[in-house]
């Protein structure tokens, strides 16, 4: 299933809402859409939601210059839309990166007098989103080797994962599943336990669905079975995505994430992290300053349709959560594995890539 895919004039994304029963595409040809696809997870994963808005900056660049306006002011519109698609997702980095990756460009080629029209804006832009695109691929093939390493000389791995860090959260095959597709590739894997991942059941409906389709052994629990496993000693690593990290290594990531941690913290299991460097945010230091999105109520006491609690008591629904670094044992990022002390290695990561 390809999830997102650019067909000038239109931003096609697979809707994941409706996974696993209904394939249905969205066809965008307005920014708003990108907007409410990521807003509503119709898109989701940090990566994925970083393509779709590089796509989505086309069609704010397309809509503000269509009007008789001087450049100048169609330009400001344009950075206003780039502004409202920047707070659909709060939490996930790589859709504030993609944004800012995209201005800087914009800004700099017009200091440059490189761009000076509507039309020069677009293709700019254009070409901006399918090289984000193109290297979303290639790096989740980077991560996937990478992370491989870790588990040299081992057979009959069965791996824990939460969420879904496959390809359906990104533009390739996958950043945490990325690397359990690569163990299977080389014979090492036995199988994988995966989360269902409340209240959404990303779990269920997209990881499980990913591994069933390629032939990748996966059994499925309930979020609250995760601890049983551990401690009939089902699990030999646990391996998630993130969606923010910290320069000291603090992670980010689906909510259920930090409990997971935890509990490998006490069965002495692995607990890996797979991200590009995308979604490492150099401004942080600290998790507790990460901003936590808190979503609708309705996700929790509704489930496609059908009410599970009564609608009108307090309802806790954070997207996400925070795991501490000393918790994480590595994290796997395309420019290879990087392990405690994270704040150098973390350090180095950015030198590397900025240079």
């Amino acid at each position: 299933m390809i999830n997102i895919e650019w067909k000038q004039p239109e931003l096609i994304l697979l809707d994941q809402t409706k996974l696993p029963t209904d394939i249905h595409y969205i066809r965008c040809t307005d920014w708003r859409q990108v907007a409410e696809a990521i807003k509503m997870l119709r898109v989701r994963g940090a990566p994925a939601i970083g393509v779709a808005a590089g796509y989505g900056f086309i069609l704010a660049a397309t809509e503000a210059t269509q009007s008789n306006h001087p450049f100048s002011e169609q330009l400001s519109q344009f950075y206003e839309f780039a502004e409202e698609l920047k707070e659909t997702r709060p939490t996930a980095i790589n859709l504030a990166w993609a944004v800012d990756r995209v201005l800087t460009l914009v800004k700099a080629s017009i200091s440059d007098n490189a761009i000076t029209n509507g039309e020069a804006l677009i293709n700019l832009i254009t070409k901006e989103a399918e090289e984000i695109h193109r290297e979303d691929i290639a790096l989740n093939h980077a991560m996937a080797k990478a992370g491989a390493t870790l588990f040299e000389g081992q057979s009959n791995i069965r791996m824990l994962t939460h969420c879904n860090a496959g390809a359906l959260a990104t533009g390739g095959l996958g950043t945490a599943l990325g690397v359990i597709r690569e163990l299977h590739a080389n014979g090492q894997l036995e199988r994988v336990y995966a989360d269902e991942t409340r209240p959404l059941l990303q779990g269920a409906r997209l990881t499980a669905l990913e591994l069933h389709e390629d032939g990748i052994p996966v059994t499925l629990q309930t979020d609250n079975m995760a601890a049983y496993a551990m401690q009939q000693g089902l699990i030999d690593a646990i391996i998630v995505g993130a969606d923010r990290i910290t320069t000291k290594g603090d992670v980010a990531n689906k909510i259920g994430t930090y409990g997971l941690a935890v509990l490998a913290k006490h069965h002495n299991i692995p607990f890996y992290v797979a991200a590009p460097y995308s979604t490492f945010d150099f401004t942080l230091q600290d998790g507790k300053d990460i901003p936590i999105e808190m979503r609708m109520a309705e996700e929790v006491w509704n489930f496609h349709g059908i009410q599970t609690a009564p609608s009108d008591i307090g309802i806790l629904n954070p997207a996400f959560d925070v795991t501490p670094h000393e918790l994480v044992t590595a994290i796997i990022t395309e420019q290879g594995v990087l392990k405690p002390d994270y704040e150098a290695s973390i350090a180095e990561l950015q030198s590397k890539v900025q240079k």
